[in-house]
Order: structure tokens, then C-alpha cells, then sequence
């Protein structure tokens, strides 16, 4: 591999030694590579970036190296992601009701519960934010108000990221793509507003909202009715026995004993089946987040 002469040619250079990784930890790579070197080309302003790169490949890496040092990271970072295998299912009843085992299940199932609130922030944030730079834009103050704007939906989209990482184990970005740097100013405004990934940002940030809504109606309401039909044999009990002043006979539902069992049966049954369902929602939702918030 040829020495790199400038710090566009290291970071093209370290995009092809990492190719094939998870787009997360290219993301990652590149912003810290970049940062380091524009770091040490401002503390060398009278050095070009060939004479700063030939002196910074020896202390920091050629980017063969940098990438070997990454992937190895990653593997770390793949093993702390992977929640610990469940046992081994030996049978169909035992993989229906092993989701119970699952870590996964629980990060996916407070997610599902946690999305309405952030779905909520997201929305108001985003359709506030654009209806001020809608409207400012007549002003002077119109532009720098809209930069901020993307630098804030930036940042809350590395946010959302750590949440569905913790959540979902889904590997996401911890640094955002470097801003450009090249050309002047405007240019360097253009490509943040022309880059693909402001707008995929602001799109998910506006779905959040309505999936945000179904995922918690559904989560909630699958397990309310679930825990309402298991614990059927228990309220009949209590009743039955005459507790709290309540008499059998004003229980019109259930009130006789096999029904009691049966929708007891059939409610634990609902209510592996929701864990399974917010499992399987929690693994799509987290491909769905990478692909809109992780620079392609």
C-alpha cells in the first residue's frame, strides 16, 4: 500500500483496509483518524500533510495497522454486546418458552415501553426545529439557526444510538461523521445539508412517533390482557373464597373453574408469545435505526 500524501488519501486508504466491518465501526475509525491527524496538522502549520503524515504513520499507524487494531476492538465490543447464551432448548416447548431466558427479550421489551417518550422528543423537536428555520430563514439569523438545528438532530441521533445499543444490541456509531472540511464555508454548509444521512436522521426522528405509539399500545395492551387471562384461576380463587366482600356470583366471566384454568392456559401462552413478538420487533427496529442513523 502506498504511503498516503494527504489525509483524504490515509482516510480512503483506511475505508478499504476496513471494508467488509460493520458500517458503525468504519464510522467510528475514520472520525477518530481524521481527528487525530487534522489535531496534528494544526500543531504543525508549517509542516504539508505529506511531511506530517510521513512523520505521524510511525507513531500513530499506517492505516493497515489502524484497521488491524479496530477489527481487534471490535471483537470485544461484539463479545460485550452479546448477551449470554441461553440454555440449550431441546424441544419446541423449551424454545417457545426459553424466550424467558433471554436477556434480549427484557432490553427489547423496555424499549417497546420506552419508545413513546422518545418518539414524542424526537417529533417535537424536529417539526419545532424545522418550522423555526422555516421561518427564521428570512432573517440573518435563519442560517445559523438551521445549522444548529442538524448539529442538535446530529447529536440526538448519537443519543438514540446508545439507547438502542444498550437495548437491542444492535452495534451503532459513538463518534458522528467528521465534518467536512474541504472548500469554504458554504460548502461545507452544502454538504451537511445535502448529506443522505441528515435527512435519513430526520426521518426516523419524525417515525419515531407513530412507531413509538404502536410499539407501546401493542406492548402494553398484549401484556395486560395476557396477565389478566393468567391470573384468571387466582382472581376465582379469591372470589370464591369470599375476600374483599366479593361473592361468585358477580363474576360473569369465568366463573366456572375449567374455564378459569383454560384461560389461564391460554394467557401464559399470550404471554410468551407477546416476549417472542417484542423480541422479533426489537431486532428489526435496530436494523431500521442502523440503516437511517449510521453514515453509509
Amino acid at each position: 500500500m502506498n504511503t498516503p500524501r494527504t489525509i483524504a488519501e490515509y482516510l480512503e486508504q483506511l475505508r478499504d483496509a476496513l471494508r467488509g466491518q460493520d458500517r458503525a465501526l468504519i464510522q467510528d475509525a475514520l472520525y477518530d483518524a481524521e481527528e487525530h491527524l487534522r489535531a496534528e496538522l494544526a500543531e504543525q502549520p508549517d509542516r504539508s500533510e505529506a511531511d506530517m503524515l510521513a512523520h505521524v504513520v510511525n507513531s500513530y499507524g499506517n492505516p493497515e495497522e489502524v484497521a488491524e487494531i479496530y477489527r481487534g476492538r471490535e471483537i470485544t465490543v461484539q463479545r460485550a454486546l452479546r448477551p449470554p447464551p441461553p440454555p440449550a432448548k431441546k424441544s419446541v416447548l423449551g424454545g417457545f418458552f426459553g424466550v424467558a431466558l433471554d436477556s434480549r427479550t427484557y432490553g427489547s421489551l423496555f424499549y417497546m415501553l420506552l419508545a413513546q417518550a422518545t418518539g414524542t422528543l424526537y417529533f417535537t423537536w424536529v417539526v419545532v426545529g424545522i418550522s423555526l428555520s422555516l421561518g427564521l430563514s428570512i432573517l440573518i439569523i435563519g442560517i445559523p439557526f438551521a445549522i444548529l438545528f442538524i448539529g442538535t438532530v446530529r447529536a440526538l441521533s448519537l443519543f438514540e444510538g446508545r439507547i438502542v445499543e444498550s437495548m437491542l444490541g444492535v452495534r451503532m456509531p459513538r463518534r458522528p461523521p467528521y465534518p467536512e472540511r474541504e472548500g469554504g464555508m458554504m460548502a461545507r454548509i452544502g454538504a451537511m445539508f445535502t448529506d443522505a444521512r441528515t435527512w435519513g436522521t430526520l426521518f426516523y426522528m419524525l417515525a419515531m412517533l407513530p412507531l413509538g405509539i404502536v410499539y407501546f399500545t401493542v406492548t402494553v395492551t398484549l401484556l395486560a390482557v395476557s396477565l389478566a387471562f393468567a391470573l384468571a384461576p387466582f382472581a376465582r380463587a379469591i372470589v370464591g373464597a369470599g375476600w374483599f366482600g366479593l361473592d361468585i356470583n358477580d363474576i360473569h366471566v369465568g366463573a366456572n373453574w375449567w374455564e378459569c384454568i383454560l384461560l389461564g392456559i391460554l394467557g401464559v401462552i399470550l404471554l410468551f408469545a407477546t416476549l417472542h413478538l417484542v423480541r422479533g420487533i426489537g431486532y428489526v427496529h435496530g436494523q431500521i435505526a442502523k440503516h437511517f442513523l449510521v453514515k453509509i
